[in-house]
């Protein structure tokens, strides 16, 4: 537990004019914690004091910064398996008061009406075609082609408010909806584009029999039968058409590129992607921010 009156105390010596002063007490106010911030949060709605209540926010504002990163260490080494945990996580980079419940509750409602439309008989592109068209088509899910790169393409909230997005975001959400029907579509990390695969527990020989065996490397072990484009309405590819990508990036294929991987992988995707953005819209604080971010999601879990 916090000491209020400590707290409140150092609080009133933020408009210090020494700034020696001020810095130990920024310091000592830090030291308090994530649990700081709701006192600091109640406190910065009453304070009139211009001065304190700028250094208040610019305290709030670190404190939370420390909170995300510790949270987003915690879901790697943890939590890792629950790929919206993750993302609810990065929402509060830019948007920390996002609903979570509302989020769940938009997922729901796009997985219900697609369990309307199915039949659990359907082969496995016929369960793709059901929801491809509840996904593109009732709910009308695009790809962000105007504005690749906008800051708003890489967070849930808004991706499920504006009903677009860029490819991970389109395709974590297509995932998610897949998975709560039970069907084994998962993320593909697919290098400068992001793809999705139909996981098969049959092993490889209904991959071969989709995909013309010189489609697939000697040395990948991938269990994928094919993949789903979520950027191009849901488009099925197979092995071939992922090697002529690479072949015109110049890019050698590996097993891993055709393989499923892992939610740790994807998150630290987003966060490329968003570092990119910020960088684009010279928002230095928020860019440095999520390059902490990466760095921790690259040390030992």
């Amino acid at each position: 537990m916090i000491d209020e009156n400590e707290l409140s105390s150092l609080i009133y010596l933020l408009d210090d004019t020494d700034e020696e002063v001020v810095e130990q007490v920024e310091s000592k106010i830090l030291s308090f914690g994530h649990e700081a911030i709701s006192f600091l949060e109640q406190a910065s709605l009453k304070e009139q004091e211009a001065v304190r209540l700028k250094r208040m926010n610019s305290i709030i504002r670190e404190l939370k910064k420390t909170e995300i990163l510790r949270d987003l260490q915690l879901w790697q080494r943890h939590e890792s398996e629950d790929l919206l945990k993750g993302l609810l996580i990065l929402e509060r980079i830019e948007f920390p008061y996002t609903n979570e419940q509302e989020i769940h509750q938009q997922l729901d409602k796009i997985r219900l009406d697609a369990w309307l439309e199915f039949n659990y008989e359907l082969t496995s592109f016929e369960q793709i075609k059901v929801l491809n068209y509840v996904f593109f088509k009732v709910h009308k899910f695009k790809g962000n082609t105007d504005y690749y790169h906008a800051v708003h393409n890489s967070f849930i909230s808004k991706v499920l408010e504006n009903r677009t997005g860029n490819p991970v975001l389109l395709g974590v959400v297509y995932s998610l909806i897949a998975q709560r029907l039970n069907i084994p579509v998962f993320g593909v990390n697919l290098p400068q584009h992001f793809v999705l695969g139909y996981k098969s527990f049959e092993g490889l020989e209904i991959i071969k029999s989709f995909n013309e065996e010189s489609s697939i490397p000697e040395d990948d072990d991938s269990d994928i039968m094919f993949y789903i484009n979520p950027f191009t309405d849901g488009l099925i590819l197979n092995g071939e058409s992922l090697r002529s990508f690479l072949k015109q990036l110049k890019i050698e294929p590996k097993p891993e590129f055709f393989s499923v991987c892992s939610n740790v992988e994807i998150v630290k995707r987003i966060l490329r992607n968003l570092l990119f953005s910020y960088e684009k819209d010279k928002q230095h604080n928020k860019s440095a921010m999520v390059r902490k971010l990466l760095d921790s999601l690259d040390l030992p879990a």
